[in-house]
């Protein structure tokens, strides 16, 4: 174990002990007003934006959490940095980078020596004892490239008309200036990370490249139709699910006809059995529809046989009961308490929301525990409160108004309550589509950035690309580097019955295979 004491050292004279002691003092003074500053801050912060309480009663939600605590974050190391300008030393040495700096990022070495390497005293030569070494993190900004290809020809000087030349490589955009990873890195950058094309327009002629905005939609248009054979696929795996994850989202798009925006949907299905220990990679799929009705989600689930987990929209309702087995979520029961106990003054809902936390507690305890294991723990802790969460709810609805906000909330959860407590029979079964819910938020940026589809082409390309590109995501890969890579084994003619090895889960097997290979 490293003892190193990096305090500085305590001094032996009566003059030295007191000007220590009193920078002792001062720092002490300091660091108490800097914890107080922060803690006024974040009370500021909390109370602002959630209230009394928050629907993780008492918590604040992990994304505005870490907003918050990077703006106090902020603002302490700026607080340090004032300090050590104003005083001219620097602060007690930190702990050195919070990770490991990755092992396969290059490594560019530059040595410092002295000025002087003669003995300051004798000025004979010296020799080097060893080294001190720190790595920092650097960048080099998107670099672009031109790929100049040369297919020499060759003729024969006896027999007359013979020339030979390599065919031409297949392209995706034929004739066209960019390359399968340019295509994927705009592909990306829109439907992965929220760009506009318009933004990246802008962008690319900050490096010196003018490329309007329709030349990028012809890219994407191009992208999508040589991917769609793909997304199918994905799409027919998700459907071979045992348990699927569905929602729906609103997507605005331009209705050139009436020169304004209706509103299509995205109907995503989503996949992730890790918490189960289930074999199936976790993936999504979006669907592009003009509309809402239950006539879109029947169609999206025709032939689909096993259990959909949804909330109480009446489309998911309207599935057939001998295909399809229901499962509600916890988390829309949950909010409806919430949104009624987030201004205070609400025992009823407090208390339910108390009580649902109590299910949720326990699925944490077993959050990857096999599918048998998991339902064991449910039939023995989790069904008690269950069942004595229903007779409390059924006693509240009889105390209250039966048009109050609280009765109605009640008479959510007894109205689903079937599908509610789907989980307690089959470990399969999450409490919540928080899964699905997750797998929607990129979208919604995507759509706030973009504002709306132009058509309804356009957000089936959407749905195609976002797609990809989120179950990319899902399997910690990066997307670009797929994309690029699938782009080009596509265009040059894979084959269709080999697309499952296209799959993000089998690329990324692959990927690392060969760099063991390597």
């Amino acid at each position: 174990m490293d003892t190193h004491d990096e305090s500085p050292p305590c001094p032996d004279d009566i003059e030295g002990l007191r000007a220590f002691a009193l920078n002792l003092v001062a720092e002490r003074a300091r660091l108490i007003a800097q914890n107080d500053r922060l803690r006024h801050l974040l009370r500021k912060a909390q109370h602002a934006r959630f209230g009394k309480k928050s629907e993780q009663l008492g918590k604040l939600p992990v994304d505005q959490l870490n907003l918050t605590l990077e703006d106090l974050e902020q603002a302490a190391a700026k607080d340090e940095a004032v300090a050590e300008k104003k005083t001219k030393t620097p602060r007690a040495k930190r702990q050195p980078n919070r990770g490991a700096l990755p092992a396969h990022l290059p490594r560019i070495h530059e040595t410092i020596t002295p000025h002087d390497t003669s003995c300051p005293c004798c000025k004979a030569p010296m020799h080097m004892i060893g080294e001190t070494t720190a790595q920092r993190l650097d960048v080099i900004p998107a670099q672009f490239r031109v790929i100049v290809t040369h297919r020499p020809k060759f003729a024969c000087r006896t027999c007359a008309g013979t020339l030979v030349e390599a065919p031409a490589p297949e392209h995706l955009i034929r004739s066209g200036i960019p390359t399968e990873a340019m295509v994927a890195y705009v592909l990306v950058a829109k439907y992965g990370w929220h760009l506009p094309l318009y933004r990246q327009a802008r962008m690319l002629l900050a490096q010196g490249l003018k490329l309007d905005r329709s030349t990028l939609a012809f890219w994407v248009g191009y992208a999508a139709a040589e991917l769609l054979p793909l997304y199918e696929r994905l799409r027919t795996l998700l459907l071979a699910s045992p348990k699927l994850a569905v929602d729906e989202t609103p997507v605005p798009v331009l209705d050139p006809g009436r020169g304004r925006t209706k509103t299509g949907y995205f109907w995503t299905m989503a996949r992730d059995d890790r918490p189960w220990c289930g074999s199936d990679p976790p993936a999504v799929v979006y669907t592009y529809a003009p509309g809402r009705g239950g006539e879109y989600g029947r169609r999206l689930l025709e032939t689909y046989r096993g259990i959909v987990q949804c909330d109480g929209y009446a489309a998911y309702k309207s599935l057939s009961p001998n295909r399809i087995v229901l499962a509600f979520c916890w988390a829309h029961l949950r909010r409806r308490f919430f949104d009624i106990a987030k201004d205070g003054n609400a025992p009823i809902a407090s208390e339910a929301l108390t009580r649902i936390a109590a299910l949720y507690a326990i699925e944490a305890e077993i959050r990857g525990m096999p599918a048998e294991e998991r339902r064991a723990v449910r039939n023995e802790r989790s069904a008690p409160l269950v069942h004595a969460l229903r007779a409390w709810l059924e006693t509240q609805l009889s105390r209250v108004s039966t048009k109050s906000t609280i009765a109605q909330a009640i008479r959510y959860g007894l109205n689903h309550w079937g599908g509610l407590i789907g989980f307690l029979d089959d470990g399969r079964i999450e409490l919540d589509t928080n899964i699905v819910e997750r797998s929607m938020k990129p979208q919604a940026l995507t759509r706030k950035n973009a504002l709306f589809a132009g058509h309804d082409d356009g957000a089936e390309s959407w749905a195609i690309l976002a797609s990809l590109i989120e179950t990319a995501k899902l399997h910690e890969l990066d997307p670009q580097a797929y994309l690029a890579d699938v782009l080009s084994k596509l265009v040059n003619l894979w084959p269709n019955d080999r697309l499952d090895e296209l799959m993000p889960w089998a690329w990324a097997v692959a990927r690392n295979a060969n760099k063991l290979a390597a």
